[in-house]
């Protein structure tokens, strides 16, 4: 009796454990995955020439306009009911695209095999819930007051420089007047490579060293500087 209870707990912890599994699939990750080779991710999608498949932005805003639900609560199910056919079957018969769409990147080919159902479950959840109107409204919204911006404003809240520098008093890093007041312009070069690679131990008192900021453009490391050494009194 003890072994047939052992059996039916090891059955029953399996399958909890693979609804587990299931449930921690990563809609996000996997559509890097799965679908960047072809798709453009980004939102808005970046334009580029000799592209092969839509953005997956304008796929999944194309589904919303042309699958309706009565019931609001619905209309995500049958759309990600439609990904996992679609994209396991595809058809031109099936697809919502214009005729001069599907002349231009072809019908989408069969993904059997390459991804599995559970997978594109998750990624058409995913895909629902990121490539909405409302968000996009507000990334748009975002990007216009950041282009409002001066320069020297937007990469100080974008790299959160005043985490560790003010402009007039000194904090864990030493103020942007005190920056100016050491240096010139013949330290521009100097300024710019302290900025992108990082520095340690060029002030005293300050124990922090200053981080590397690879990623940022030549011109807002440049405009940095150059607004940097315009405190100078």
């Amino acid at each position: 009796m003890r072994y047939i209870y052992g059996i039916l707990l090891v059955s029953l912890l399996s399958g909890c454990l693979d609804n587990k599994v299931e449930e921690t699939l990563d809609g996000e990750e996997l559509i890097v995955q799965k679908c960047a080779k072809c798709h453009n991710l980004d939102m808005p999608p970046k334009s580029y020439e000799n592209e092969i498949a839509p953005s997956m932005m304008a796929v999944t805003f194309h589904l919303k306009d042309f699958i309706k639900s009565a019931n609001p609560s619905e209309h995500e199910g049958k759309i990600v009911a439609f990904v996992k056919d679609y994209v396991i079957e595809p058809s031109r018969d099936k697809s919502f695209c214009d005729k001069e769409s599907l002349d231009s990147y072809g019908v989408m080919p069969s993904q059997k095999g390459n991804v599995t159902i559970n997978e594109v479950d998750a990624i058409a959840h995913y895909m629902y819930a990121t490539y909405d109107n409302q968000k996009m409204l507000k990334i748009m919204q975002e990007r216009q007051r950041l282009a409002s911006l001066s320069l020297h404003e937007r990469v100080l809240e974008q790299q959160r420089c005043n985490n560790c520098h003010d402009i007039e008093k000194d904090k864990v890093a030493p103020s942007f007047k005190m920056i100016a007041s050491r240096y010139d312009k013949k330290d521009k070069s100097m300024l710019i490579e302290s900025i992108k690679n990082g520095t340690k131990g060029k002030w005293e008192g300050k124990k922090l060293p200053m981080l590397a900021f690879k990623k940022m453009s030549d011109k807002d490391v440049e405009g940095m500087v150059d607004w940097i050494l315009s405190l100078k009194k």
